[in-house]
């Protein structure tokens, strides 16, 4: 699959259309009213990216476009970590992993799973 890289504000609208699809750009911009106060404008020029991107798809759906995510999320999850262990280039997984986990609360089944996948290998120093 090719890599499509996402803004904070992309993440934004695709986490909502992963979590709730299809949707309008006005339920886009309701959703996102406590978060931010982006005009219909904005959303709109955003999701012109990502389908540019191939990141979504719209449909006509009489006067409206609704929007759904061609993006897998667990894919843009992966590019993302991906990308951020290429930034930091420096103290490798371990280092990331400990610093998410003390910068962040994390519940007994976080903990287990995340024990879980150290112990079956599927996160590699």
């Amino acid at each position: 699959m090719e890599k499509i890289n996402l803004s904070d504000g992309e993440w934004k609208l695709m986490n909502l259309l992963w979590g709730r699809q299809p949707l309008t750009i006005g339920e886009m911009v309701s959703a996102l009213k406590g978060d931010t106060d982006w005009s219909k404008a904005t959303v709109n020029m955003m999701l012109l990216r990502l389908e540019e991107k191939g990141a979504v798809k719209a449909e006509t759906g009489g006067r409206r476009k609704i929007f759904y995510p061609l993006l897998d999320r667990e894919n843009a999850v992966i590019q993302e970590a991906e990308n951020t262990l290429k930034k930091i280039k420096t103290g490798g997984i371990g280092l990331l992993i400990s610093t998410m986990a003390k910068q962040s609360e994390l519940t007994e089944e976080e903990i287990d799973e995340l024990y879980l996948m150290l112990k079956k290998g599927a996160v590699k120093q």
